[in-house]
């Protein structure tokens, strides 16, 4: 196998683990057509890297199974659109001028986000107004997938770009609510948060009634 089929291997793995959660080896294999040898040299060079954690499942029947998650160290591998910088900017911000002004600043980021894309719902029925904003937030590194559930939608995002930002000033989780209920012209719920510990931020969505 060449070094570049190793390495989008290895890329194609690391995603699964960010998307689907805990996989084991086998889960794997099936999923990329490729020996479950194959995987588990994969795996053991990523377990050298730190980047990958195994623990034991016990099965209904047979010896337990090793399962993979990903450690803390590789979500630095996934999509991030804001440095440190920006954290040490809205912390000198919140010293020097207080809650009130990082209020509006995250306010103002929202108006303008809406100004952006609000275009681009005009005229969709909800579910495909769901599939736009799916689009606008994969195109900024949020790995979303979504589905139809019932009577409502579940939008997944298994990355934060702004994690950093997100997990200090709860504003930005916050306004993104907001974004998604104006944008969506419906009622969004979020379930699960990154920023709050979760392994993915989840929103269902409904008409409004």
């Amino acid at each position: 196998m060449n070094q570049t089929l190793e390495t989008s291997t290895r890329k194609v793995i690391l995603s699964m683990l960010k998307t689907q959660g805990p996989l084991s080896v086998q889960d794997m294999a099936k999923q990329l057509g490729i020996t479950e040898m194959a995987v588990r040299r994969h795996i053991h060079s990523m377990e050298k890297d730190d980047l990958l954690e195994a623990k034991l499942v016990r099965q209904a029947m047979g010896r337990p199974t090793s399962v993979y998650t990903l450690a803390p160290q590789a979500d630095e591998l996934f999509p991030k659109k804001y440095s440190q910088l920006t954290l040490d900017l809205l912390d000198e911000l919140l010293e020097d001028e207080g809650q009130d002004k990082i209020e509006r600043l995250f306010e103002g980021r929202q108006g303008k986000l809406e100004a952006r894309y609000q275009s681009r719902m005009q005229g969709k029925s909800l579910e495909d107004r769901v599939a736009e904003l799916a689009d606008i937030q994969n195109e900024n590194g949020y790995m979303v997938d979504w589905s139809a559930q019932d009577d409502a939608y579940i939008f997944n995002e298994h990355n934060c770009p702004i994690a950093k930002v997100a997990n200090t000033f709860q504003q930005a989780c916050q306004c993104e609510l907001s974004l998604f209920r104006n944008l969506l012209d419906a009622h969004v719920e979020r379930t699960e948060c990154l920023a709050k510990g979760a392994n993915k931020c989840v929103y269902i969505i409904r008409q409004n009634k």
